[in-house]
């Protein structure tokens, strides 16, 4: 046995490398790697087998965190990189002056990494909701690295 002191740099179980699955058993409402984004799948057809090759699959998909559509054409006997894509639910504590939000894990902990949404209404939901003194739960969407909230909702309470 050697001396070497081990490190490790993550513990997310892997979770920010997408896996491989057939193209052509990924359909609509799937999620799929599109040029280094995570996507969701909005449409998929396929195409038939030409004289020289395979059936070619033809995915248009909008990336989970920026919104933008792209597409992309994968023969449908190849591997196509999915991400592991987790939806958490956070309960908003506070709103600071720079756009970060804290949240509630649930374990007790705080989480202060986020910024807010840059979509303007899940914002002001956010900001009113806080203002008001009423319970705000945040949803975070977390694929590839990357984190965002992506939904707020309101549950009751109020001053």
């Amino acid at each position: 046995m050697s001396d070497e002191e081990h490190h490790f740099e993550s513990s997310d179980a892997g979770a920010s490398k997408p896996y491989p699955q057939k193209a052509g058993n990924i359909r609509k409402g799937g999620h799929i790697v599109i040029k280094g984004r995570p996507c969701k799948v909005v449409e998929v057809s396929t195409s038939k087998t030409g004289k020289h090759g395979h059936a070619k699959c033809h995915f248009v998909a909008i990336d989970i965190f920026t919104a933008k559509k792209l597409e992309d054409i994968v023969p449908s006997s190849h591997n196509c990189d999915v991400p592991h894509v987790n939806r958490i639910d956070y309960q908003l504590i506070d709103i600071s002056e720079d756009g970060f939000v804290s949240l509630l894990t649930d374990s007790g902990g705080t989480k202060d990494d986020l910024k807010l949404p840059t979509d303007d209404s899940l914002s002001a939901l956010m900001k009113s909701g806080f203002e008001e003194g009423k319970d705000v739960v945040v949803s975070v969407m977390s694929s590839m690295g990357e984190e965002q909230i992506c939904a707020v909702k309101e549950v009751g309470g109020g001053k």
